[in-house]
């Protein structure tokens, strides 16, 4: 079997994801996707890798992602190079499992959970729609009208929204309010009226529904160091489950300093590229949860070593999921590959919305939990109406 076309895809709506067609002499197609700056992704993957990739045997999994990311520019980070390597190496994994006629998880080790629990990241349902993914300023609070504004929702109607969460039965929310002040103070500094402003889900939820919701608190990597220490504290009598990208992450000792100054377990980071990266941050016991975007971090054949490292650490693993549907369903397929994975990030707003819009299938979730796809593959395809969209546009590489 031979690789003889990369086919990619992008659709004005929705500008930032970029899905890609790995196809072969066998009549076989893998499916892969990732997120933000696509146009540029997609260059990379039709001006660098095609010349690599085409006319390869598509089952040597292991061997054409070392040849994506082995370039002088793919150096352990999550830029372009890396999610053109994420995309391609998700859609050899699908291809892999449809050769087999055996879902990916099966391929990956077997299923080590026969259920996982999911959280809500309470976004909206217009954040992927932006073409300007800028924290705050695209958040269109109000603008829509959805059952799953889950975004305006813990801003402004938080103890509802957790007891209509936990109603569904999920028992674990992921939210920012703190955003809007990083992004007034520049992440330099907190005042005494903003910190009491995003303190207030936190106290509204507790009182509301008491410890039957855990709670998230994701930081998006926009404090500086005494800053996010101080928010820390605040939080902290809240009892949340972990703090999220507290700072930016290009300092293992600094994020180290701010999980030794609280006993709530610090979460990193979606935002890290290759396993390398990862290894620093574990060494300086700087991460307690390890998180992974797989379409990002050079996808499920990166994604499993980094999880295995985690467990070398006795760390558990949770991967990242807020992107697009394809990347959601390979990392569910990796959470129940993983002995260690502690819970599946979810967003209802997008797998009971836009997702559908676009893929064949969404993987069973109910009651708080995501159950296995028993598919070939992903156990997902883009839906024949994609390819009928006026704003889409496609690229193909081809022997």
């Amino acid at each position: 079997m031979k690789i003889t076309a990369l086919r990619t895809f992008r659709a004005a709506e929705f500008s930032n994801v970029l899905w890609v067609h790995v196809e072969t002499d066998a009549g076989i197609t893998g499916l892969g996707e990732t997120f933000y700056g696509a146009g540029a992704v997609e260059a990379h993957i039709h001006d660098t890798l095609a010349v690599r990739l085409l006319g390869q045997n598509p089952l040597n999994i292991e061997l054409l992602n070392k040849e994506m990311v082995s370039l002088p520019m793919a150096q352990a980070s999550t830029g372009v190079e890396y999610r053109a390597a994420s995309a391609i190496d998700i859609a050899l994994w699908d291809l892999f499992g449809k050769v087999c006629g055996q879902p990916v998880h099966s391929l990956l080790g077997g299923l080590c959970w026969d259920k996982m629990r999911i959280y809500n990241t309470c976004a909206g349902t217009r954040y992927v729609r932006s073409g300007n993914i800028k924290p705050v300023a695209n958040w269109d609070l109000g603008s829509a009208e959805s059952p799953h504004e889950d975004l305006d929702g813990f801003m402004n109607r938080p103890a509802a929204l957790a007891e209509d969460l936990l109603e569904q039965g999920i028992t674990a929310m992921k939210i920012w309010p703190f955003d809007p002040h990083a992004a007034e103070f520049r992440g330099q500094h907190i005042s005494a009226a903003a910190m009491r402003t995003a303190l207030k889900p936190f106290e509204e939820i507790r009182r509301a529904v008491g410890d039957r919701m855990e709670i998230m608190l994701e930081m998006h990597s926009l404090w500086n160091l005494p800053t996010a220490m101080r928010i820390a504290r605040e939080v902290e009598p809240f009892a949340p489950l972990w703090y999220e990208d507290p700072i930016r992450m290009t300092s293992p000792q600094a994020l180290a300093e701010f999980a030794r100054a609280t006993s709530v377990m610090t979460c990193a980071s979606e935002t890290l590229g290759s396993r390398f990266a990862y290894k620093d941050y574990l060494d300086r016991d700087a991460c307690h949860v390890v998180m992974a975007d797989l379409c990002w971090t050079g996808g499920l054949t990166e994604g499993r070593k980094i999880a295995a490292m985690a467990d070398t650490y006795h760390r558990p693993f949770a991967p990242h999921d807020c992107i697009g549907p394809v990347g959601f369903a390979a990392a569910i397929h990796m959470s129940f590959s993983q002995p260690n994975t502690l819970i599946q990030e979810s967003v209802r707003a997008f797998y009971k919305g836009w997702y559908l819009e676009l893929v064949t299938e969404m993987p069973k979730i109910e009651g708080g939990y995501v159950y296995p796809s028993q598919a070939p593959g992903l156990g997902l395809e883009l839906l024949p109406a994609f390819f009928e969209r006026p704003d889409l546009s496609s690229r193909i590489s081809e022997v």
